[in-house]
């Protein structure tokens, strides 16, 4: 009895990976049933069956990823939040966020590369399915997040915070979308794929595009000199 079973959840997973894939790869509205089957080495009706749609399957993908990249995203920010110094308030508060996006599913912490490059492609493209499930799965933790950056930069609005912290989304993004232009217009010196260099560097990036400058200009303004 538990053969049909064990096949039934190696078809559905193996769904879920190919159609991850293609919308990462080509987005929702050039990917069919048909691609994602064949990719899978499964039956068009196997997707019906699981997901019962195209527009259910990414809504899975997005729920099988968002648990556990929210999870970590506000375990980080409980502990940046903690912190009195703000300038080390800010830095915490928005490595919580970049963090987890650059965390390979297999790990536990959570988040995705691929997934966030899967998130990059459907904002860009635009389309009204992938924008609802969007804001149903991260608009509550975004909140979050703005509400911390609006305690910890008193000299901003929050309208301030959100335009800003709509250009950070953007950069991560970029960052996981095409991390080989840095390496080409690096000319070698620094390598795109390197994740590690990838978050410090939107860190500090989005520390001047919130305080105003650098560390040391973030220190001053908010009277740590």
């Amino acid at each position: 009895m538990m053969l049909p079973e064990r096949r039934s959840a190696t078809v559905r997973d193996a769904v879920l990976d190919a159609a991850e894939a293609l919308f990462a790869a080509h987005g929702y509205d050039a990917v069919s049933v048909r691609d994602i089957a064949q990719a899978a080495n499964a039956h068009p009706g196997s997707i019906t069956y699981h997901f019962g749609s195209k527009a259910g399957l990414l809504r899975t993908i997005y729920s099988r990823h968002c648990g556990p990249m929210n999870a970590r995203r506000l375990e980080l920010l409980g502990e940046a939040r903690r912190l009195s110094d703000p300038v080390e308030r800010l830095q915490a508060i928005l490595r919580a966020y970049v963090l987890p996006a650059f965390t390979d599913l297999r790990d536990q912490a959570g988040g995705g590369a691929r997934f966030t490059r899967l998130r990059a492609v459907m904002s860009a493209e635009g389309n009204a399915v992938a924008r609802e499930i969007i804001a149903e799965a991260f608009d509550a933790t975004s909140h979050a997040f703005i509400d911390a950056l609006t305690e910890t930069l008193a000299h901003l609005d929050r309208s301030q915070i959100v335009w800003r912290s709509q250009f950070l989304l953007g950069a991560l993004y970029y960052a996981l979308v095409n991390p080989e232009r840095v390496s080409r217009l690096s000319r070698g010196a620094a390598d795109g794929g390197d994740t590690n260099r990838a978050v410090e560097e939107l860190i500090e990036a989005s520390v001047w595009g919130f305080a105003g400058g650098t560390a040391d200009d973030a220190k001053r303004r908010l009277g740590h000199a």
